[in-house]
């Protein structure tokens, strides 16, 4: 079972990575910029899509995001998507 980690650099760039026995396996590439968060990316290693791993880095982000007071941002398609795909459950955060 994987993990998910949070690097963020000084300047508040960064992202979201999964880890799993030492390898990063996926990373979604943000930046946090006053109240926004942007997601400008997402990607799975090859050999683990269709693992859940892309779905478990969203619902990272957005629990992320609302702790945080944050608007996502998704210029990534994967997370514009899922957003679009169930505006209900991220009505919240989208900043379309």
């Amino acid at each position: 079972m994987g993990n998910i980690q949070l690097n963020l650099t000084e300047n508040n760039n960064g992202g979201f990575y999964y880890m799993e026995e030492g390898q990063q396996l996926g990373e979604m590439v943000i930046a946090i910029k006053g109240t926004e968060l942007i997601v400008y990316h997402t990607v799975v290693d090859p050999a683990q899509e269709g693992k859940g791993i892309a779905g478990k880095l969203l619902a990272e982000m957005v629990s992320y995001a609302r702790a945080n007071h944050l608007t996502v941002v998704p210029l990534c398609p994967y997370v514009a998507a899922q957003f679009k795909r169930h505006p209900d459950l991220y009505a919240d955060l989208w900043k379309a």
